[in-house]
């Protein structure tokens, strides 16, 4: 089973309007057709689909994933306008993938840039990972960690705390994909009470990247548009990034 993680189209209502370093419909759909050659069976899209949160947005992002040969489903990031975005096309809270189940989650506090999963989505989260114990992918916007940024950590998951105490019983929670980091990223989260530890990924945007490690906001000029590649196997996963030449 393959799973392409897209992530942070943050597209706009004018199709020809660039964001800071580029323009984020053009990196998209290079992207899109990028990620297409690879044959995924599913594609997951993380968040922050649109910049501006306009109809229009979501219109275009629908006509670029039109062109996938696999099914594929999005959640909200910050930027987004929920009701615009289900109404453009459904939202799912869990997906089967058959030896292995993916859970996507809402981690949006409207307004503001940073993320919360709240009370009834642990409970939630907690119930849904007792009921079925294949092996299990989470996907959110927001990072459920620090990423060594200190602006970008500032509008992470607050109640990260409350996340991983919902999780910590489940052995089978094998990752957590997350967007909003605009980034590469690969770390582990330790569960509490010795039950091993938790992958967490990030995946570059389509649209402008962030500098690693950056104390202030600050654009990677150097870096490229990509993807996360996820290889599910009955023996665990495998994961990579795939950047995009312009």
């Amino acid at each position: 089973m393959r799973l392409i993680q897209i992530t942070d189209c943050h597209l706009l209502a004018d199709p020809l309007a660039p964001s800071r370093a580029g323009f984020p419909l053009r990196q998209l759909q290079a992207v899109v057709e990028h990620a297409r050659r690879r044959r995924p069976d599913v594609v997951l899209v993380s968040g922050d689909v649109s910049q501006d949160g306009t109809p229009a947005s979501y219109r275009h992002a629908l006509e670029v994933f039109a062109e996938l040969d696999c099914p594929w489903y999005w959640l909200p990031g910050n930027h987004d306008h929920l009701a615009d975005m289900a109404d453009a096309r459904a939202l799912h809270d869990q997906v089967d993938l058959g030896d292995w189940r993916l859970l996507l989650l809402n981690t949006q506090v409207v307004g503001e840039p940073h993320g919360e999963i709240g009370e009834a989505c642990c409970q939630w989260l907690d119930e849904q990972l007792a009921a079925d114990s294949r092996p299990t992918l989470i996907a959110m916007h927001h990072p459920p960690l620090a990423v060594g940024a200190d602006w970008m950590d500032a509008i992470g998951l607050h109640d990260r705390d409350a996340f991983w105490t919902a999780v910590t019983p489940h052995a089978h929670l094998r990752a957590v994909l997350c967007g909003h980091i605009h980034q590469a990223f690969a770390g582990r989260h330790e569960l509490l009470e010795n039950a091993g530890e938790v992958a967490v990924y990030g995946a570059p945007a389509t649209a402008d990247q962030f500098l690693p490690g950056a104390e202030t906001f600050s654009i990677d000029q150097a870096s490229r548009p990509g993807y996360r590649v996820v290889e599910l196997a009955h023996d665990g996963l495998s994961t990579w990034v795939e950047r995009v030449t312009l």
